[in-house]
């Protein structure tokens, strides 16, 4: 897996984060309320120390009674105004802190669905999720936490520092040149914890890429009992995982161990030299006690720094992993000035596509290496090839599922390129060998295609009916609420057959000008393909039809076959006319006859026109 950001310098921590500001700038003047609520949180704290000053100098040193109640009271009142403005600060951020959550998420899900399939080629899904869920979910509490806190316990440390030298400048000089260390501290963690923080989040999404391959191939496991296998795999995954963890909690562990031991001393020395200033008459007693009233409320901003500044690295590596699929190139997009095709008729032509995978090696010629071929407006053409010729590919590209890296591919004589992604994929429609289906509603699989008829309706139940009915899939009126039940996850609750009927009807309803279909019925019997195959010929009559040939029965479903070898259409024309001047294609459909009968267990053959193979 690559990102575009390994090929960029590494931004500094601001200027990562400083990335996020067209997400956060709708909610920035309530982030802002958020902050100036507990800065003046911190300042009230700050004010107790001096109140207590007076307190010592005045109606404590002299028994005012009277006076004391009312120092005693502005203590409480200064006391309950910082408690209010910490509440405050909590209004203020939540509700913004979701709503840039809510936004980021969205926005990443819609570029995951705007980027090209070769970039979900090299992704693994659990990267993706954990990006999605864990790094998102820690921006959006780092802006409602940690940046707010940062921000104040920062500006209420320099504030108090400055109050020290109030009261003399030695003692104040002694705190901060007995603290100034932190800071070497706060560099040393950030060149490690930054490289762990990435890492762990690395690991956490190859560990959910590691459960979700082993939910969705459990079947697998079971049948060949590599439960325990898997297992192991996982175990040293999630060994690795904590290993890193516990590195994080060391170096998490090594800057509290200053920052707790620093301040510390620096008490223990000011207290002595503040004794030393008392015994001279330099410093009151009243004067100590306020110092370290300071001293003391400084204490949990100096500490919780260690805390912040490690939320702040994992917020900036969250953001760093955020926007490496925000800057991924996405190739294949609109024109600027798109052609339309109000009626599309179905031409569909290749001329001199080449095509090439980006991870292939330059020395390596096209996997498709000049196909030339023309479908006319309803025509059916199977693609027959052997196993690695390119057939799936050839037909990922009328759709634009990748573009072709030279030559075009036309429709009606205009290059799809020409053509807005919407448009082109209401006249090109798919149905794929590996059948994959969502977890919603029989109906709202079938008509996922059709946008218009959302609403539903009778033109939406009837679109419907005809493409369950196209694609054999009768079984659908015995499940619990007929086409209103809900199927499970990628429709594993239903058989393979039952499966690629439902993406079959899906493709049918959608009722495009051109139909591409790989091997959509390699699952089914016999009986039940030849039962498809003669409502198909019903609709492909104004379909043109493009379908890739894994069994002779399929090619004979064809007006005519494209035969595809070494990356180019070697011989196109009828069944018969292939059989007898082809001994490639002879080839091919031995094989694919030897595969069908490995399959079903039957000695049939397809007819051969009389020609021995």
């Amino acid at each position: 897996m690559t990102s575009s950001l390994d090929k960029q310098p590494r931004l500094s921590t601001l200027r990562a984060l400083a990335r996020l500001y067209p997400f956060a700038k709708p909610v920035l003047p309530r982030l802002i309320m958020g902050a100036a609520s507990a800065l003046v949180a911190a300042l009230l704290a700050l004010s107790i120390p001096l109140v207590l000053e007076v307190l010592v100098q005045g109606p404590i040193t002299s028994g005012d009674q009277t006076q004391l109640i009312w120092g005693a009271a502005a203590v409480l009142v200064l006391g309950l105004l910082e408690a209010l403005m910490v509440w405050l600060r909590r209004w203020f951020v939540l509700a913004p802190s979701t709503a840039v959550e809510y936004t980021l998420r969205t926005s990443f899900y819609e570029r995951l669905q705007r980027l090209p399939v070769a970039f979900h080629d090299r992704w693994q899904s659990g990267q993706l999720l954990s990006r999605m869920m864990q790094d998102i979910s820690m921006l959006r509490r780092w802006l409602a936490f940690g940046v707010v806190l940062l921000v104040v316990n920062i500006l209420t440390i320099v504030v108090g520092a400055a109050l020290l030298f109030r009261w003399h400048w030695a003692l104040g000089v002694t705190f901060l040149v007995v603290c100034a260390p932190l800071w070497y501290a706060g560099y040393r963690f950030e060149s490690s914890y930054g490289s762990l923080a990435r890492q762990s989040q690395d690991q956490a999404g190859d560990l959910a890429t590691a459960v979700e391959e082993s939910v969705h191939g459990i079947r697998v496991l079971k049948a060949f009992g590599r439960g325990g296998h898997a297992l192991k795999k996982f175990t040293r995954q999630a060994e690795t995982l904590r290993e890193t963890e516990l590195s994080k909690a060391r170096a998490v562990g090594w800057i509290w161990f200053w920052l707790v031991l620093l301040p510390d001393i620096a008490f223990a020395l000011c207290l002595g030299v503040g004794i030393v200033l008392a015994q001279f008459g330099q410093l009151s007693v009243a004067e100590l006690v306020a110092f370290f009233a300071m001293a003391t409320v400084l204490r949990w901003p100096m500490e919780s720094i260690g805390f912040l500044f490690s939320f702040l690295l994992d917020a900036r590596t969250a953001t760093d992993r955020i926007y490496e699929v925000f800057d991924e190139e996405n190739t294949i997009v609109d024109p600027a000035a798109p052609t339309t095709l109000p009626q599309a008729r179905g031409a569909l032509a290749f001329e001199g596509a080449h095509f090439r995978y980006q991870d292939a090696a330059t020395s390596e010629r096209d996997l498709l290496d000049g196909i030339d071929l023309v479908l006319e407006p309803g025509e059916t053409m199977a693609l027959v090839g052997l196993t690695g010729s390119g057939k799936t590919t050839l037909t990922t590209l009328p759709a634009r599922l990748y573009d072709v890296t030279a030559g075009r591919v036309t429709l009606d004589g205009v290059d799809v390129r020409d053509l807005s992604l919407r448009e082109l994929r209401t006249h090109v429609g798919m149905a794929f060998e590996d059948a994959t289906l969502f977890s919603q509603s029989v109906r709202d699989n079938v008509l996922l295609g059709r946008e218009d008829l959302a609403a539903g309706g009778p033109e939406a139940e009837a679109v419907l009916r005809e493409a369950l009915e196209v694609a054999q899939a009768g079984f659908v009126e015995d499940l619990p609420n007929g086409v209103d039940t809900v199927i499970g996850e990628e429709g594993l609750s239903l058989s393979g057959g039952q499966r690629q009927r439902l993406a079959l009807a899906r493709a049918v309803a959608a009722r495009p000008a051109v139909l591409v279909l790989d091997d959509p019925l390699s699952a089914l019997d016999v009986e039940t393909e030849a039962l498809v195959e003669d409502a198909l010929r019903r609709v492909m009559v104004a379909t043109t039809t493009l379908v890739v040939a894994h069994r002779p029965s399929t090619v004979m479903l064809a007006d005519r076959v494209a035969l595809l070898e070494a990356g180019r259409i070697s011989a196109v024309g009828t069944h018969s006319e292939l059989l007898r001047t082809s001994e490639h294609y002879r080839h091919v459909i031995s094989s694919l006859e030897d595969a069908e009968r490995q399959t079903h267990g039957s000695d049939s053959q397809t007819s051969t026109e009389g020609v021995d193979l």
